[in-house]
């Protein structure tokens, strides 16, 4: 039988295969849309009525700090542009989508950007909520990882108890590795992407990735989860798993594949998780 985080590493690959392939295609009889504005780039991802990813676009975009749009109309443009291209392909008029905020933000700030485009946002969830959904996670934490933040979601029983976010991400290892290496953001982004090749790299994020361990491990305090599940595009830097399971020796930390892409996965498949409740 398949797990459901098998399953989201099946859709995660399915994703890595068809992110900004353009080619006209027929459209799913039922299709949820989930847009992920996140701090390093803006997502969409379209499944079908089965969970399956359909339609997947990405751009790398500074427009988004720490869960706040910092560049409003560059945010917007590359939502119209994106949900352009979900028309395009399938045929069909969008009129909504689902999105999400990381926690202890505004979500009217994510709904305004995606409204901007012309469509209404039918749901909002917090980032590592609806990954805990996707995941079906009775027990655990879901620490997200993003461009900015980090937000960590305690889930026991199957509820939500508590769900926290800090200003550290993807974008203090760059900082990290632009005073290191004495270059500018853009190459330290590049340079961050690479981090497995380099040792070098690798070294420099490793300080930062322990001070998000440490805000993991404040989160997480009063709860102590036998698991905690890594998402987000900062999970992937060199070592950062390795380092989460020196912190917590006595917790199982799972990694999912292609972690990048699994908030916009999660936030879509919102969709069928509300489906099923009506």
């Amino acid at each position: 039988m398949t797990t459901y985080l098998e399953q989201a590493n099946q859709n995660l690959l399915i994703i890595d295969e068809i992110v900004n392939d353009e080619t006209a295609s027929t459209a799913p009889d039922t299709w949820f849309i989930g847009i992920d504005l996140g701090t390093a780039d803006i997502q969409t991802v379209v499944i079908d009525g089965e969970g399956t990813p359909v339609a997947a676009f990405l751009d790398w975009a500074d427009v988004v700090r720490d869960g706040v749009v910092v560049d409003y109309v560059g945010a917007c443009r590359i939502v119209r542009a994106q949900l352009a291209k979900v028309q395009q392909k399938f045929g069909i008029l969008v009129e909504e989508a689902i999105t999400s905020y990381p926690p202890g933000t505004d979500p009217r700030i994510s709904i305004n950007v995606v409204e901007s485009a012309g469509i209404i946002v039918s749901h909002v969830i917090d980032e590592p909520c609806s990954v805990a959904a996707l995941l079906h996670i009775e027990n655990g934490a879901v620490v997200d990882v993003g461009g900015g933040t980090t937000g960590t979601a305690i889930i026991e029983n199957g509820q939500l108890v508590s769900s926290l976010d800090e200003p550290s991400g993807g974008r203090h290892v760059s900082l990290a590795i632009a005073g290191g290496l004495g270059i500018d953001m853009e190459e330290a982004e590049q340079q961050k992407r690479r981090s497995h090749e380099d040792p070098l790299i690798a070294a420099m994020a490793k300080p930062v990735i322990e001070k998000m361990s440490d805000i993991v491990e404040g989160h997480i305090a009063e709860h102590q989860p036998g698991i905690i599940y890594l998402t987000g595009g900062g999970t992937l830097i060199a070592g950062f798993a390795q380092t989460f399971r020196k912190t917590f020796p006595a917790l199982e930390v799972v990694e999912l594949t292609r972690a990048l892409y699994l908030t916009p996965l999660a936030i879509a498949s919102y969709g069928l998780t509300l489906k099923g409740k009506e």
